[in-house]
């Protein structure tokens, strides 16, 4: 079998959890089916590399398309890449997309090929209604494209339950072409991990606890919220930021004046890192906090807080999404409750509210450091038993599997020995 694997991000070029989930994925795939399947990774940039049965090829937009609007310039370079990826491949036996950023050519390839077209839900575009800040009317075309996708695929991999029941819900996509595999994490290399003399590079002090959020400055994260919370939180706390790769310049406005006040109302050490760090850096980053807060309004998963788990970091986050099947509540962190505006809606109700509870979750581990560290201890053992990205590899291979045999009984004519 040869498996074909579409993605926006691959390394070096990673900037959010669907990026790290086809790293992992990729590997662990071209280690299960080793010298009998082929795993070729097409993707936005300028990799090229070969691995044994696995291959990695970065494309790039052939031309620059003229814009009225500059904010559909990254639509129309998408398109592009998108046509080069449908052209590139031959021979193929499966073709499987992450994010909408591939969609169009997976919809290509399964017609052109006549094979069978897998999708994985990383998030969907109506849950992301802040996207039309930075997309401007582009973002109507992403829409467009994801639900062709979807209404088109023959099977649908959603990271959690939360989102098999919005891909149904949605698209229509039938139940029984939906199977909810988990994102993963590697327990070898997220461990406990001390670096005193990293704090010190990044100007933390040793002496204070710190709290820790890492990601995106997007609406979705709800990082506004946090740092909102902050002038709650007990005295005698550090807050960083590990926050970068803004989805607008208006939003890194807004995000650096909340910051400013917040300097000034709470009286906190603030320390924004606005690089987003290496994975070196970031592990023992993880291992040293005393917490690690998700505030997201909408997540459908949050890899993010296995990594923090996997250092043995207790979790404090927004009870959205795939984060109620990552985080027991009580038992390896606490979770916030979320009432959003309304039933499509990832605003909070109350904003005050949800950020004063976000910092009362934090005040009652700092409060006790020996619950802390037990949840933390339980964090680990959580991961390590149900989050292997081995486990999920095998668990993708067989939907394949399941999926090619459907899509064999479905269509007629011979199709291509595997």
């Amino acid at each position: 079998m040869k498996i074909a694997i579409l993605t926006n991000e691959y390394p070096p070029h990673v900037y959010g959890g669907a990026g790290v989930h086809v790293e992992y994925l990729t590997r662990e795939l071209a280690a299960l089916v080793q010298d009998r399947h082929a795993v070729d990774v097409l993707c936005f940039g300028d990799q090229r590399e070969s691995r044994g049965n696995l291959r990695i090829e970065g494309v790039q937009a052939p031309l620059q398309v003229p814009v009225h609007d500059q904010r559909h310039a990254r639509l129309l370079a998408t398109l592009l890449q998108d046509l080069v990826m449908s052209g590139k491949l031959a021979a193929i036996d499966i073709v499987h997309c992450h994010t909408w950023y591939t969609h169009l050519a997976g919809c290509l390839v399964k017609y052109l090929q006549a094979v069978p077209l897998v999708l994985t839900t990383h998030s969907l575009e109506p849950h992301r209604p802040w996207k039309a800040e930075q997309l401007g009317t582009a973002y109507d075309v992403s829409t467009w494209i994801e639900r062709t996708a979807y209404q088109s695929a023959d099977g649908v991999i959603a990271v959690s339950a939360s989102m098999k029941r919005d891909v149904h819900e949605l698209y229509g996509v039938p139940i029984d072409r939906i199977e909810v595999i988990h994102n993963g994490i590697d327990p070898e290399q997220y461990r406990p991990t001390n670096d005193p003399a990293l704090l010190d590079e990044l100007h933390i002090r040793r002496d204070l606890p710190y709290v820790l959020f890492v990601g995106r400055i997007t609406r979705q994260k709800g990082i506004i919220h946090l740092v909102n919370a902050v002038r709650h939180l007990q005295p005698g706390v550090q807050v960083v930021l590990c926050a970068g790769a803004p989805d607008t310049p208006e939003i890194l406005q807004e995000m650096t004046d909340v910051v400013r006040r917040a300097r000034i109302d709470g009286g906190h050490d603030i320390i924004w890192i606005r690089d987003m760090l290496p994975r070196h850096k970031l592990i023992p980053l993880f291992s040293q906090a005393a917490i690690f807060v998700c505030p997201s309004v909408y997540e459908p998963f949050g890899i993010i807080n296995l990594e923090a788990m996997a250092c043995e970091t207790p979790v404090v986050a927004a009870a959205v999404g795939g984060i109620l099947e990552v985080v027991a509540d009580g038992q390896t962190g606490l979770l916030v409750p979320f009432e959003p505006v309304g039933p499509a809606d990832v605003e909070p109700r109350r904003p005050e509210q949800f950020s004063r509870e976000l910092a009362a979750a934090v005040n009652m581990l700092l409060a006790n450091a020996a619950l802390g560290a037990e949840m933390g201890r339980k964090s680990r053992r959580r991961v390590v038993e149900q989050f292997s990205w081995a486990s999920i590899a095998r668990q993708t291979l067989d939907f394949y599997q399941q999926v090619m045999t459907a899509h064999r009984g479905a269509t007629p004519g011979p199709r291509a020995s595997t």
